[in-house]
């Protein structure tokens, strides 16, 4: 699984004129599933997500997770979108190439879970992308900040 974690103060997607997910400060992510991906993967990658330490803390240095976002128990919020241009291919030429990616049926399965888990998990807030449709995303990019995160 591909993911690509931006720290956020607010962030939104939408389809058409409509909002389909928003969140305030805390973590848009980008995530692509990959053909060799299962329950395993996604379990992982969110674990990792929740424990990911690229929030601030009183002196300024990157100690807290999404779950802790203030320090004082408070958590911040998770936009997860589907981003299966995250698996592109560019050594074979100038048009990206994204057999890397889960094929859709796959691909959608993951995705629903990895959502379904972090509701499960995360205390705060989990906002969602529209998996497959056309989507305009617009992110405060807090720092920025920015982590790609890849878990085989």
């Amino acid at each position: 699984m591909i993911g690509l974690i931006q720290r956020v103060s607010a962030a939104r997607v939408e389809v058409g004129a409509r909002v389909v997910g928003a969140i305030g400060p805390g973590l848009l992510v980008l995530a692509c599933a990959e053909p060799a991906d299962g329950e395993e993967q996604v379990e992982r990658f969110l674990a990792k997500l929740l424990k990911l330490r690229i929030f601030s803390d009183e002196a300024g240095k990157m100690n807290r997770s999404v779950q802790d976002l203030d320090g004082r128990g408070q958590p911040g919020g998770l936009l997860i979108v589907s981003q299966f241009t995250l698996a592109a291919d560019t050594t074979g030429g100038n048009r990206p190439s994204f057999t890397g990616a889960a094929p859709a049926e796959q691909g959608r399965a993951l995705y629903e879970l990895l959502l379904q888990r972090a509701r499960a998990l995360h205390n705060g807030e989990v906002a969602a992308g529209e998996f497959g449709a056309h989507m305009q995303v617009h992110l405060v990019n807090d720092g920025p900040v920015t982590i790609p995160l890849r878990i085989a």
